[in-house]
């Protein structure tokens, strides 16, 4: 089948800005005519895993490559750093058009359930003890995820603070021409951790995070509400709705595709 039966599942425009992080294909001795996959179909069926959540297995047939070829340019590519690669120029493309808001950013976990475990799981506390895993997010003002990351169901938000908000700092280098770093961090009482409180005004970032049998979290909804939308955002995408990978490196690789959609519609709609 042609393209035009698939290409409505890639937005416009998103394959040009992605062609050029593509790794080149290197020709497989056995030749099971993976070098003769167009990169963009390619593409378009990963694209459609994450948003369906269907199986590799169950790739439709308009694609024209098996599940095998589809899952080992997947991990070849998520090895090599695309979609945070991707992430990163839809990001550079937001700033430049005045439509990233770094007056605030917003931390923020959810739980997803494991269905067939792996590294990175843990009981769940919420879940009855079942193996899940949390997502992690931070968010800018407005709700743009500007970094993603994965844990246990059972690791501590307050843990993962240090490591989200170093992963935002490093990304965006100064020495690149471009330093993103936030005003001010706002975060629920799970990461009201003294140390952490110090640490972060230690990068001379300002904090709002609700203070454990003093004030409510609900206080700050007003300015948190925004990550709970993010959260249902990548949610709507099936297949982060559970984790069926084994290796936490594959979700976390659909996660960031997933952060790299929802960047890339605003860039596409900014009122949206």
């Amino acid at each position: 089948m042609g393209r035009g039966t698939w290409s409505w599942i890639v937005p416009d425009g998103l394959w040009e800005i992605a062609r050029p992080l593509i790794p080149p294909s290197k020709v497989r001795p056995q030749g099971d005519g993976t070098q003769d996959t167009p990169d963009e179909t390619l593409f378009a069926a990963i694209i459609y895993v994450l948003v369906s959540g269907c199986a590799w297995r169950a790739l439709p047939p308009c694609f024209g490559i098996s599940k095998s070829t589809a899952h080992r340019r997947f991990v070849i590519w998520s090895r090599a750093g695309v979609w945070g690669r991707l992430h990163e120029e839809i990001l550079r493309r937001l700033d430049d058009t005045d439509l990233l808001d770094l007056s605030r950013v917003v931390l923020d976990s959810a739980h997803v359930r494991a269905k067939k475990g792996g590294e990175h799981t843990g009981p769940s506390p919420v879940d009855r003890g079942k193996p899940g895993s949390k997502m992690h997010i931070l968010s800018d003002a407005k709700g743009l995820p500007l970094l993603v990351g994965i844990s246990a169901a059972n690791v501590h938000d307050s843990q993962t603070l240090k490591p989200m908000v170093l992963g935002h700092l490093t990304r965006h280098d100064p020495h690149t021409g471009r330093y993103f770093k936030p005003q001010c961090l706002h975060a629920d009482k799970a990461y009201d951790v003294p140390e952490l409180r110090k640490w972060v005004r230690g990068k001379y970032i300002g904090l709002r995070i609700a203070r454990k049998g003093i004030e409510s979290s609900e206080r700050l909804s007003r300015r948190r509400w925004v990550i709970e939308r993010t959260m249902s955002w990548l949610t709507g995408y099936r297949r982060l709705n559970h984790r069926y990978e084994r290796n936490p490196r594959n979700y976390l690789a659909f996660l960031g595709l997933a952060a790299v959609l929802r960047c890339y519609k605003r860039l596409l709609k900014p009122t949206t």
